[in-house]
């Protein structure tokens, strides 16, 4: 029996910042490739055209997924509260975003900024999990508020050193204890830190609304390492029925590259990335 699942891809894989400019290039090559959802990476709000984003969706038949972008200026574990504020600022403006497109969640590893990986003291460790949560729970209200949920994203060990594992995530979503509080798995970050894929998956359970995938390497889908079976058996053991969403990123924008510590292009070309990849990604779900 097939996996009844959406196909999408981010825009980090083409481009880096996504902007309005970059509907023109990117929205029809998506939609004739045959994805059914482009992930939007939400850098800075103030680039894209909200309307513009919604007309051409529209136009090319595309759903809309958004992911965030937490940096050292958007970390809710920081400890002085400006720092938070910036942060529920872009957060709402993501949300505003989801409504405008119909999206019902807004994903990504908002608890704390992307490349905080510190050993720190036990007492240090659990008082910025308590404020990620206290925080996380405000973010819940303004979701629910917009009649939205959130997707929180475990990151590997060399990415964050707050949420790793699905037990990680699934531990936070617990102590937020909202009903819009849930979870996103990256299958680049459980390559690294899960023991067992399936077993992760089946841990998220029902709490899994958005799903996204490359290789072990970060590389097109089907060409790596990753045990591919895993990941079948645990979606199919927990119904799901959303998005899967190839992301990886350019090695064009050399600041992305450098961020995420690509140095040399993972495929031939980033379009062969993506068609290949979903060619993949189709025939696995049959």
């Amino acid at each position: 029996m097939s996996l009844k699942i959406k196909f999408g891809v981010s825009t980090w894989l083409f481009t880096s910042p996504f902007q309005t400019s970059s509907i023109a290039e990117l929205f029809p090559k998506i939609a004739q490739m045959g994805f059914d959802t482009v992930e939007i990476a939400v850098e800075d709000p103030s680039l894209i055209d909200g309307q513009a984003v919604k007309l051409a969706l529209a136009k090319y038949k595309l759903k809309a997924i958004i992911c965030g972008a937490f940096g050292p200026t958007r970390d809710l574990t920081n400890e002085d509260p400006a720092i938070h504020d910036i942060c529920f600022k872009y957060i709402a403006d993501c949300l505003d975003l989801c409504v405008l497109w119909d999206i019902k969640f807004f994903a990504g590893p908002m608890y704390s900024a992307v490349g905080k990986a510190r050993m720190l003291p036990p007492d240090q460790r659990k008082a910025e999990w308590n404020l990620a949560v206290t925080n996380l729970r405000k973010v819940c209200i303004m979701a629910a508020e917009r009649g939205l949920e959130i997707a929180l994203e475990p990151l590997n060990r060399f990415e964050s050193d707050l949420v790793n594992t699905a037990w990680d995530v699934v531990r936070m979503v617990d102590e937020i204890d909202h009903p819009a509080a849930k979870i996103i798995l990256d299958g680049f970050h459980m390559n690294i830190e899960e023991p067992d894929i399936e077993a992760a998956i089946k841990l998220a359970g029902d709490k899994l609304i958005h799903v996204q995938v490359a290789e072990n390497y970060r590389g097109t889908p089907g060409t790596g390492q990753t045990n591919w079976a895993a990941y079948r058996r645990g979606l199919e053991a927990i119904n799901y029925t959303g998005t899967v969403s190839i992301e990886s990123f350019t090695p064009d924008n050399k600041e992305l590259a450098q961020a995420v510590c690509i140095w040399h292009p993972l495929a031939q070309s980033q379009d062969k990335f993506a068609s290949e990849g979903l060619a993949f990604l189709k025939q696995w779900a049959q």
